[in-house]
């Protein structure tokens, strides 16, 4: 595949992430934060986003599996995820998020639980977009790495 029909792909699959409110508008300010000097910028941003939310949601899942829950403690894991989710542009994750703060505060275990799962989804299918996202700027990058040697 050319380097032109790659990086077509790529903002078509970036496009259509904001058409289903995967992603918002801070999404494009880290776009606009990498440059020549940092070309992995947005990947790197991305993949401890991934990281950090994978963490956080086995952490509230081993939580919401108590026989008494610490609501206080989920309400920071979700708190946390929500800022993650916020500052890379996760809008539908910050959402649930929000959702889900909800019910910490109301002590709502079953709503808790159906928060969590939801947040679980939105997370999901966000991130198997960003999977699909960063293996095609691997293969821009190797392309580019390619034309310069």
């Amino acid at each position: 595949m050319s380097l032109m029909a790659l990086r077509e792909r790529l903002n078509v699959l970036v496009n259509s992430m904001f058409l289903e409110g995967l992603l918002d508008q801070q999404f494009r300010q880290l776009q606009m934060l990498q440059d020549a000097s940092s070309p992995g910028f947005v990947a790197e941003v991305i993949t401890l986003f991934c990281e950090d939310s994978e963490r956080m949601l086995t952490e509230l899942t081993k939580l919401l599996d108590q026989a008494v829950v610490d609501y206080q403690k989920v309400d920071a894991y979700v708190h946390q995820l929500k800022g993650s989710s916020s500052s890379v542009g996760a809008q539908n994750v910050k959402l649930a998020c929000i959702q889900f703060k909800q019910f910490c505060e109301e002590n709502n275990k079953e709503g808790c639980l159906s928060a969590l799962n939801m947040v679980k989804h939105q997370y999901y299918s966000l991130r198997s977009k960003f999977d699909t996202m960063l293996q095609l700027e691997q293969r821009i990058q190797a392309y580019d790495s390619e034309q310069q040697n």
